[in-house]
C-alpha cells in the first residue's frame, strides 16, 4: 500500500484491519509474557508507552469498526499522549500540534489567560479575558 499511487478506499480499509489485527498478536504476545515474568520487569517509560498503546488500539479499533472518521479525545502521539490535533486551516499546515494559548499584554509583560491542549474557540474566552484586563 504505501508504494502504490493511489490507493483505493477498499484498499485502504483492508490494510488498516491488517495492522490492527498485527497488532492486537503483538499485545496478546505481550500479555503472556506479562503473566510469565510480570511487568516489574518493565521500566516506568516501557510501562506508560504500553498503557497508551493498549488507549490508542481501543481508539483504532473502535473506529474501524464503526466505519467512522474521527474519536473523541484522540491519540496522535505515543510519546506525548496529551497532545491534540488542532484544525487551523492555515496555507501552510492545515493541522497544528501543541497547546493552545490566550495571551494578554499588559505593561509589557505577558500573561497567559487560558491554556488548553484541546481545540477551542478564543471568542467563548474573549469576555473574560478583556474583564480580567
Amino acid at each position: 500500500m504505501a508504494k502504490q499511487r493511489r490507493v483505493s478506499p477498499r484498499g485502504l480499509r483492508k490494510a488498516i484491519g491488517k495492522q490492527l489485527r498485527f497488532v492486537a498478536r503483538d499485545l496478546r504476545i505481550l500479555a503472556t509474557l506479562r503473566d510469565e515474568v510480570g511487568l516489574e520487569a518493565l521500566n516506568r517509560r516501557q510501562y506508560r508507552d504500553l498503557l497508551v498503546i493498549h488507549e490508542l488500539y481501543r481508539q483504532q479499533e473502535e473506529m474501524y469498526r464503526k466505519r467512522a472518521r474521527r474519536i473523541d479525545d484522540r491519540i496522535v502521539n505515543i510519546s506525548q499522549p496529551h497532545d491534540r490535533p488542532i484544525v487551523r486551516g492555515k496555507a501552510r499546515a492545515n493541522v497544528e500540534f501543541g497547546a493552545k494559548v490566550v495571551i494578554s499584554l499588559v505593561e509589557g509583560y505577558a500573561r497567559i489567560e487560558h491554556l488548553g491542549w484541546d481545540g477551542f474557540h478564543e471568542g467563548h474566552t474573549l469576555q473574560a479575558v478583556v474583564e480580567a484586563y
